[in-house]
């Protein structure tokens, strides 16, 4: 007999805990007809309560499809989901503005939404020298916005990040081949290098890159191919710290027999 009362009294304890949430996270009913004041009083929870206030947002949503207040109500869930500013958040918050775009492709407030997407990866984004996946992300979105968007307020921008994050994995590149370089994998230096010459151009920090390609070619040794790059760095780059030692290099190099330059 114990035993069953004691569960009943359990049972109620659920039911009274499940039915204060259920009231704590229901739309006031004389809300709940207007599309306007589902969005305003979930607003104004914003700031103090995002957990109450989404839901007052989706009830615009969910009752209002098509209402000029649904669109408001979508992206301000994202941004509330995005202004938290964890991981987690963040990709709650991508996933949001996807789902905006989806849902209102020609809204002007989608460009915002593939922005603030890019930024939910930028955001995160690590140092040279460590996991670059979110940069690579990042840059993938934001170029979207350019493609899907050209004209757009975010345009702008978003050519600013695009640099950003181009000068991020060109550093991060260059890290990874002077490392091979330091341990004396030439070849493996040499083909990282060249990769910032193909896809990260306007890195800022090219003359270390024709430096040190000049000399894992040279060190290889293949002091043929080497030359390019050191006479790019002495005519492109002639203040650089490492044009003198180019020069230096040069000249070693004019000074070889041929078929010692020509070596495979």
């Amino acid at each position: 007999m114990k035993k069953t009362i004691t569960l009943f009294l359990v049972v109620l304890a659920v039911l009274g805990g499940a039915s204060c949430r259920a009231s704590k996270t229901s739309v006031a009913p004389e809300l709940a007809s207007s599309d306007e004041a589902l969005f305003k009083e979930g607003e104004n929870y914003l700031k103090k309560d995002p957990e109450r206030a989404r839901l007052y947002l989706r009830q615009v949503i969910d009752s209002f499809p098509k209402s000029f207040y649904a669109q408001r109500a979508k992206l301000a869930i994202a941004d509330s989901y995005y202004n938290d500013g964890d991981e987690g958040n963040m990709l709650l918050a991508a996933s949001e503005y996807r789902e905006f775009i989806s849902l209102y492709p020609y809204s002007p407030s989608a460009s915002y939404a593939q922005y603030k997407i890019a930024l939910s990866f930028f955001d995160k984004t690590l140092k040279p020298g460590r996991d670059q996946a979110k940069t690579v992300q990042a840059l993938a979105e934001f170029k979207k916005v350019l493609s899907l968007f050209p004209l757009s307020e975010e345009a702008k921008p978003c050519r600013e990040k695009i640099a950003e994050c181009e000068e991020r994995l060109a550093e991060h590149t260059f890290t990874i081949g002077l490392h091979y370089f330091r341990v004396e994998a030439y070849k493996a230096a040499a083909s990282r290098l060249n990769q910032i010459l193909t896809n990260y151009p306007l890195f800022s920090g090219m003359d270390k890159v024709y430096y040190y390609l000049g000399e894992s070619y040279f060190l290889w040794p293949k002091p043929d191919q080497s030359v390019p790059f050191f006479t790019k760095l002495v005519s492109d780059y002639p203040k650089s710290e490492f044009a003198k030692k180019a020069q230096a290099r040069l000249k070693e190099i004019s000074a070889m027999p041929k078929a010692k330059t020509e070596k495979k």
